[in-house]
């Protein structure tokens, strides 16, 4: 039996390599491939001055910026109300001109021998202010936080200055103004706006603290009675009672506690009370208030004359320059009194006409208040209309015999120049708050 042998197929090397060939195997990157890659540079090495200095810049650009706009950015609303508020203070303006015209022709001819010269002085205090207006109305009005307490140490010295002999000019009996070349300055009319940019500025940086009365009212009320003191021994009782009012509408609008308010308000009326009766004459106007026809010639002339005046003006009044009350029977008749000329000439449409002008300011008040842009513009504009506002009830009250006489003018109306120049302020600084209402 044969056996048959398979030949056993030998591979060869070239066959071996064909295999090899046919397997897919990883494609090498070339070397100019490799090399055209971009490579990253090797980091410089920092000395520790550089490495600090980069890490004190990163920490600075990481802190906020404080944006402070150089041009004031307004809106419709901004725009109506300002010209509306710069229209209404025009108007105010050139009537109290007329009407100081009208009040001072008599005094004028008869006392400085001209009857244009109550006039002309108004006049020129008139255009001070009128600049003075301008300038607030565009200026931005948070640039008065940072000089809030250099004013308010100003006003200290103005009013300190007014009680030195020889350097205040006492008038009736009263100390009450410093004269500087042709100029005569009342600082207490100063003294009320410095007051109020004081009030809004601590509040402002305090808001978070309003239940700190350490920190709120404490300072107010130390700044306040010192005003006050000073203020008595002029004496000007009015302008203290107006500062208290203002004040204490600035702490009920900025979140004071109303307990804290109630008795700083009970406290105030007692004290006023006592300074009232303290002395003589303001016993007596307390009295006359109360009963002009006890002494109609002495303390009761003014109420009785004033109350006089606006009742022979009727409905639409005698015409103006046509008062018979300017002829030596109502004393102060261009300042304190001058409603009761207007109520006499132009008769109660006109004096009904002045208090709704008046009512006008205040609505655009607290319109500017509420549309500030942040908190110091809303208790600045808050603080100004109380001011304006409460100064106008005190005038018209004792001019109508409803309160007794204080001696506080009309705003834009009463003869006096720093007073026509602080409300001038006043109104450009609501201006300029309104001009950049939030709405």
């Amino acid at each position: 039996m044969t056996t048959t042998i398979k030949p056993v197929r030998r591979t060869t090397t070239k066959t071996a390599a064909r295999r090899t060939t046919t397997r897919k195997r990883p494609v090498a990157k070339s070397t100019s491939a490799r090399t055209s890659a971009p490579r990253k540079p090797a980091a410089k090495k920092r000395s520790p001055q550089q490495r600090s200095t980069a890490a004190r810049s990163t920490s600075q650009s990481r802190k906020p910026r404080v944006q402070r706009p150089t041009r004031p950015v307004t809106t419709t609303e901004g725009r109506t109300t300002a010209r509306m508020m710069s229209l209404l203070v025009l108007g105010l303006s050139l009537f109290g001109l007329v009407m100081v015209l009208s009040a001072t022709s008599v005094a004028g001819v008869y006392v400085e021998q001209s009857l244009l010269y109550h006039f002309s002085r108004q006049l020129m205090w008139a255009g001070v202010g009128a600049v003075v207006f301008l300038a607030m109305s565009h200026l931005d009005y948070r640039r008065l936080q940072p000089v809030a307490t250099v004013s308010v140490v100003a006003s200290v010295v103005l009013l300190v200055a007014v009680l030195i002999p020889g350097v205040g000019s006492t008038i009736n009996g009263s100390s009450r103004w410093l004269t500087i070349g042709p100029m005569t300055i009342q600082p207490a009319e100063f003294a009320k706006l410095s007051l109020i940019v004081f009030c809004a500025d601590l509040l402002t940086r305090r808001a978070k603290k309003m239940d700190r009365p350490d920190l709120t009212i404490r300072p107010i009320l130390v700044v306040l009675g010192l005003f006050t003191v000073l203020l008595l021994l002029q004496p000007k009782l009015g302008t203290a009672i107006v500062l208290t009012a203002v004040a204490l509408t600035m702490l009920f609008i900025a979140g004071a506690r109303l307990d804290h308010l109630f008795g700083i308000t009970l406290a105030g009326i007692v004290l006023a009370a006592f300074f009232a009766y303290s002395a003589d004459y303001r016993r007596a106007r307390i009295f006359a208030f109360l009963n002009p026809w006890e002494d109609p010639t002495g303390v009761g002339l003014q109420t009785i004359q004033s109350q006089v005046g606006i009742a022979s003006g009727g409905l639409f009044g005698v015409g103006l320059g046509g008062a018979r009350s300017k002829w030596g029977f109502l004393p102060h008749a261009h300042s304190d009194f001058i409603f009761a000329i207007v109520a006499e000439e132009i008769g109660l449409i006109g004096g009904i006409g002045l208090i709704l002008a008046f009512v006008l300011f205040g609505y655009l008040g607290i319109r500017v208040a509420i549309n500030a842009p942040d908190r110091f513009g809303m208790l600045l504009a808050a603080g100004l209309t109380s001011w304006i506002l409460f100064q106008a009830f005190l005038n018209i009250g004792m001019a109508i015999g409803q309160l007794p006489i204080t001696g506080e003018p009309l705003p834009f109306v009463s003869a006096g120049g720093s007073s026509l120049v602080t409300s001038l302020a006043a109104a450009g600084l609501l201006t300029s708050i309104g001009r950049r209402a939030k709405v």
